[in-house]
């Protein structure tokens, strides 16, 4: 995200609504990862930017459900999540596009990331990155379902 500080994105507490379908909300919110990583590395990619979103995004997350026993279950995303896949350059491209549009937050997945272990190390390197030499191995995005729809066209699901 850039220095300055994006507008907030999320859904107001009157707007959630857990018994309509996800296609009647507001907002959209799709993972994109980058079709060439292998499952596992896949997976933290989607993963690590899903956090990043949750805590960035007001209202993604539905109620905690309790079972028949009583048991807590945390809640899930409400309005729902699709995980796409695409080459590294629509990747990068779809990133772009999302930090062009205020309304829309987004949450990326620097190669970088994976390849340290130290989360200082990592600030670091970031600091010593210029924008455009950083490869993203996922992009989050959330934010008015057209804008949204557009900037991912018709992406395929992470198989």
């Amino acid at each position: 995200m850039s220095d300055t500080q994006p507008a907030a994105v999320g859904f107001d507490p009157e707007e959630i609504d857990t018994a309509a379908s996800t296609r009647s909300a507001r907002l959209k919110w799709v993972v994109v990862v980058d079709e060439a990583l292998p499952a596992g590395r896949a997976a933290n990619a989607a993963i690590c930017v899903a956090g990043a979103t949750v805590a960035g995004v007001s209202g993604l997350l539905g109620p905690d459900a309790v079972d028949a026993e009583g048991f807590v279950h945390p809640g899930l995303p409400w309005a729902g999540c699709s995980v796409l896949a695409a080459d590294a350059a629509t990747l990068r491209a779809i990133r772009a596009k999302g930090e062009a549009h205020e309304g829309t937050f987004v949450a990326d997945m620097p190669r970088l990331a994976q390849e340290t272990r130290v989360y200082d190390e990592w600030l670091t390197g970031m600091h010593d990155s210029a924008p455009d030499t950083i490869e993203y191995l996922a992009v989050s995005l959330v934010g008015p379902k057209n804008r949204i729809d557009k900037i991912v066209g018709r992406l395929p699901l992470l198989p």
